[in-house]
């Protein structure tokens, strides 16, 4: 009898303390128009970051903040700064962010400010790390271009973007996942030369699974 009540007295002390303590994980993805799913078949379904919440599986919700055509440049023709994704991301409390930006800020009329992008990279950073959800961030890599297209410059990307992500994130102790690398040399896996395809945007998501878990 005494057993049955203890078990009981457990029994209602886990249904009580269970559901305040099992809590989801959040994942606020942050970009341009290769986040967003620009080019890819259906993005509500295909683009990186919902099949990075589905591999993440039922702990994680992941949530698109892309918005297409947009810098990191504050100076830059269509700023992430000016968008209302950044206020969504920022009030959704995320506990993991991923930032990948850099791509339209190589166009000839964004890429004038590079002076800039140094500390724009460093303030979102810290905009993201500062909330008081205390989230992860990370910041991703860009994926090569393999032509100028959109006026976006594949070598400026590549020579002159990538190594200030770079150096920033090392500056500030920020995990950097690189996406260049695995979709280097693989036209295929693009639409446009610039956006990844379904294929490719499978490939982004296995990717950030791996690096998101590992951290």
């Amino acid at each position: 009898m005494k057993r049955h009540i203890l078990w009981l007295i457990c029994s209602a002390f886990l249904a009580a303390v269970l559901p305040l303590t099992a809590q989801t994980i959040k994942v606020a993805c942050i970009g341009d128009s290769i986040t967003q799913g620009f080019t890819v078949v259906n993005p509500a379904v295909n683009a990186y970051p919902i099949v990075l919440g589905r591999l993440l599986g039922p702990a994680y919700q992941t949530v698109n903040f892309g918005v297409g055509g947009t810098t990191l440049l504050r100076n830059g023709d269509s700023p992430y700064w000016n968008q209302s994704a950044l206020g969504q991301a920022t009030n959704y409390a995320p506990d993991i962010v991923t930032i990948m930006l850099g791509t339209n800020d190589s166009k000839p009329q964004n890429w004038i400010y590079k002076d800039q992008f140094a500390g724009d990279l460093s303030d979102m950073i810290d905009l993201f790390a500062n909330l008081p959800s205390h989230p992860k961030v990370f910041v991703c890599i860009p994926v090569p271009a393999y032509a100028v297209n959109y006026a976006i410059n594949p070598d400026i990307i590549k020579n002159q973007i990538i190594p200030i992500i770079k150096a920033v994130a090392k500056q500030k102790g920020i995990t950097t996942i690189d996406l260049y690398t695995p979709m280097c040399g693989r036209p295929e896996l693009f639409a446009d030369n610039i956006h990844p395809n379904a294929a490719g945007d499978a490939i982004i998501a296995r990717v950030l699974q791996g690096a998101l878990i590992a951290h």
